[in-house]
């Protein structure tokens, strides 16, 4: 006599006999696979392909010797009631799977997706064309483009750097100048 299961409370149900039923007589009880598909909200476009993988696991099972009917049962009933009941986890599997959760068919699949939040896409490349071209220039002029974003004017920046307001605005100017003349070679050679 078998031992029970570690922490089992009692022993394991009885064993019967495997039997092996014909792939005939499994296709011929499709109609329970379908009304499990169907009382389980499977979308008709998934049905025949969810029937036909139950139909496959079904078989696959009954060659593996997983069908054991009780040998008092009736043999047509015991066959539907355990397609049933692989029917009802193939079908629990199915609906749960991340596919059929997410997927949404339409004939527009980009109409779907979000509109964009920050720059567009041509603004971002400007911007990165301009930072490549300011990458070239020399410091002095990368300093009076930084004089720009300072929260004090140009006066008070220039004075700050002991420099007068009048040199600091012409080195602006020709920084100006030298990052537009900049561009457009890069965009002539590009």
């Amino acid at each position: 006599m078998k031992r029970p299961r570690k922490g089992a409370k009692r022993p394991p149900a009885a064993r019967h006999p495997r039997k092996r039923p014909t792939i005939e007589a499994i296709m011929a009880e499709r109609s329970v696979i379908m009304a499990v598909i169907v009382a389980s909200g499977v979308p008709a476009r998934d049905r025949q392909d969810v029937a036909q993988e139950i139909l496959l696991n079904a078989w696959r099972s009954v060659k593996r010797g997983m069908y054991r009917p009780d040998p008092k049962a009736e043999p047509r009933k015991a066959l539907r009631g355990w397609l049933y009941g692989v029917s009802w986890r193939k079908v629990g599997h199915h609906l749960k799977s991340a596919y059929v959760r997410r997927v949404v068919l339409s004939a527009q699949p980009l109409g779907w997706l979000p509109e964009p939040t920050g720059p567009s896409l041509e603004a971002q490349v400007a911007a990165r064309e301009v930072l490549d071209a300011m990458t070239e220039l020399p410091p002095w002029q990368l300093e009076a483009f930084l004089s720009m974003d300072d929260p004090l004017s140009l006066v008070a920046y220039a004075r700050r750097r002991g420099m007068n307001p009048s040199t600091a605005a012409s080195r602006l100017r020709i920084a100006r100048k030298a990052l537009a003349m900049k561009l457009r070679r890069w965009r002539r050679c590009r």
